[in-house]
């Protein structure tokens, strides 16, 4: 039989609602490393994942900006008490460079994330499907065909390499290096998500400077929340995407604003080309996440693994040192 193979196809089955299970899985407790800086609490992590949450937020927020933005116009645009005070202004300083240092470390630790899961390329025979490997099945160790993937007819999680063990709870142990889920999605992509609920500040300072929220700003916000959530909530291989690119734009765009919030005059060659960014990232985004509809990738039972090869790389974790020298 031939090897590993990458073509396109036509989805087999429309779900308009994802399963329920299985439930998103927290990051490493106790990694302290830039891929999980800190643990998070798998109640909290889950409670953030509830449905109604972003759904009732976004829905609350859409509702307030359409009342603030008729306000505004009844009043001619003035600018709120509020946003003539001092401190107000120094808290829109504040609240732009917090934004752009968490967008830029998000987009750092993404990148690394996406360094430490792209396929080898020397000697590796077979390129393309070790890359749709990688990229479309984010939990497990790294390495071809030895990814974890959740069974929904009979609801567990399963490995197709038998030198791989399961962790906890028969889920992917959370030690596993090498796919995007532990190398900093699971962390940095449910920070960024929460992030979401912050941002809609921006829409205030705007409303409280008397100004008018565009259309496209409110449904942004909103939009961009929901879709964080479903991409965090089920594990979708593309949401990596939207985190890497997004936090890109967003440190770029909120240093702009640091610079206006002090007063310096930025070109405004600048700002289009930003406004441009963000449009394309739509565009391509969009286009990235559809394109897993017709992607597929075939690894054939009778391909043998080196052995040699998984039991190193499951041996640069912890848990599985401990394991193979018992």
């Amino acid at each position: 039989m031939s090897g590993p193979s990458v073509y396109l196809t036509w989805p087999t089955a429309f779900h308009p609602f994802p399963d329920p299970l299985p439930q998103a899985l927290p990051p490493p407790i106790k990694e302290r490393t830039f891929r999980s800086p800190f643990g998070i609490d798998k109640d909290l992590f889950n409670f953030a994942l509830e449905p109604w949450l972003p759904v009732t937020f976004a829905a609350l927020y859409i509702i307030t900006v359409f009342s603030l933005n008729a306000y505004n116009r009844n009043r001619d645009h003035k600018p709120w008490w509020l946003a003539r005070q001092r401190p107000f202004q120094w808290f829109v300083v504040v609240h732009n460079v917090v934004l752009a240092i968490f967008s830029a470390a998000t987009f750092l630790a993404m990148l690394r994330a996406i360094m430490h899961t792209w396929p080898e390329n020397n000697g590796n025979p077979h390129p393309a499907a070790s890359i749709a490997d990688a990229l479309c099945k984010i939990n497990g160790p790294r390495g071809l065909g030895d990814a974890a993937t959740y069974n929904t007819t009979i609801n567990i999680w399963e490995v197709k390499n038998t030198a791989i063990r399961l962790g906890y709870g028969g889920n992917p142990d959370p030690t596993d290096v090498g796919r995007l889920w532990n190398e900093g999605l699971a962390f940095w992509g449910w920070v960024f998500y929460v992030s979401k609920f912050y941002e809609v500040l921006d829409t205030l300072i705007i409303l409280a400077k008397g100004k008018r929220s565009a259309t496209l700003q409110t449904y942004h916000h909103a939009g961009a929340m929901l879709c964080m959530w479903a991409g965090i909530r089920y594990m979708s291989p593309p949401i990596w995407m939207f985190v890497f690119i997004n936090s890109a734009i967003h440190a770029m765009m909120y240093t702009y604003f640091t610079f206006s919030a002090l007063g310096y005059k930025v070109p405004q060659g600048l700002k289009r080309a930003l406004t441009s960014l963000q449009i394309a990232q739509f565009v391509f985004g969009a286009s990235y996440a559809a394109a897993h509809l017709f992607v597929a990738y075939d690894i054939p039972l009778q391909t043998p693994y080196q052995v040699a090869s998984v039991v190193e790389r499951a041996a640069s974790s912890p848990a599985r040192k401990a394991w193979l020298s018992a």
